[in-house]
């Protein structure tokens, strides 16, 4: 073992655990057992975490196509503020490991680099909530050469303010099963771009239009996905959302994701999900549900949304997505990863 933490050289798992945090040595010790898989855990998006096995083989062959997608080598500073119990935090590590760059670990935290003084980052990994608090000290980005931004959706206020800000920032798409991503979108400020695969991986569709992905790098070969997309051709899709997730009013599919993306134009103090209740008109019908706690002044009376803000709906929204239905919740479910869990009590 070689590995250099928070400016130490590293020889045995000793020194790992006197240079860094708990989980962090815990995942080192791990990944250089005798066995040759790691235990991690789903997100839990879409129900309970489950726990599986991660080749030690994928994950290498994961972290190769990242170094050499952003040309990282023992040359290069990594840089994670997010936690190691994740695929994301883990990742970072063995991008370090088997390239021989250095990594720089920080306690997860929603003001990353604010205590960061050491050389110039070639990558970073971050969460969306943790851009808020970049887009409010933008000097801190001058210490940063790339990042990649994975585990939620960013909002078009946030990609924009990236590409006009010049940041060489990506959007990352994958699972815990692909070991990371498989494919990385550069943040753009006009019309997004597509998800394009990286190394030999490539992309086709099941009969219901969700993903599927080739990756004949990794032990799984194929895995088939719950993400609906639109396939531009085997190499490059874009994300519309989960299957899941998916509404149908009256014959018509919405997906909430791209609602939920539209309304951050008007929701901005609030968080908020798209979901659906029965009807027996339309089949479904599209529900609003705000947390209530953090509502603006004004947007909420008695649990009744104000017509002002209904009509700005009607601006930016297809007729057939416009909420039929607004529910206040104190505080949104989450998943142990942080997400929201879409669903409020009936």
């Amino acid at each position: 073992m070689l590995l250099t933490v928070n400016n130490k050289s590293c020889c045995n798992i000793a020194e790992v655990r006197a240079s860094a945090s708990r989980p962090f040595a815990d995942f080192v010790e791990e990944y250089f057992n005798e066995k040759d898989y790691v235990i991690a855990h789903t997100s839990g998006s879409t129900g309970e975490p489950k726990e599986i096995r991660l080749s030690k083989a994928d994950m290498r062959s994961s972290a190769r196509l990242t170094n050499s997608f952003f040309g990282i080598n023992k040359c290069s500073v990594l840089y994670l503020p997010l936690s190691p119990t994740y695929i994301a935090g883990k990742m970072m590590i063995v991008r370090a490991i088997e390239s021989g760059a250095s990594i720089c670990e920080e306690k997860p935290t929603n003001e990353p680099l604010l205590n960061y003084s050491g050389a110039k980052v070639d990558l970073a990994s971050f969460v969306p909530s943790q851009l808020g608090f970049l887009i409010n000290n933008p000097g801190l980005l001058d210490n940063i050469n790339a990042m990649i931004v994975g585990g939620g959706q960013l909002s078009p206020r946030v990609e924009h303010w990236l590409a006009d800000k010049g940041v060489n920032a990506y959007k990352t798409y994958g699972m815990t099963e692909t070991c990371s991503h498989v494919a990385l979108s550069k943040v753009a400020s006009g019309e997004p771009n597509p998800f394009t695969a990286i190394g030999d991986v490539t992309f086709e569709l099941d009969n219901r239009g969700c993903l599927v992905i080739n990756a004949p790098q990794f032990s799984m070969k194929q895995l088939v996905t719950n993400d609906m997309v639109d396939l531009l051709d085997n190499r490059n899709f874009y994300w519309r959302g989960r299957f899941d997730n998916v509404i149908n009013s009256g014959g018509i599919k919405i997906f909430p994701e791209e609602v939920e993306k539209k309304l951050s134009k008007l929701i901005t103090h609030s968080r908020y999900f798209i979901t659906s209740r029965p009807s027996e008109k339309w089949g479904e019908e599209v529900i609003l549900a705000l947390e209530y706690k953090n509502l603006p002044e004004g947007k909420i009376l008695e649990g009744e949304i104000k017509p002002a803000f209904i009509e700005q709906m009607k601006s930016i929204l297809p007729v057939y997505s416009i909420p039929r239905h607004y529910v206040a919740v104190k505080k949104f479910a989450e998943t142990t990863s942080g997400k929201v869990i879409r669903k409020i009590k009936s």
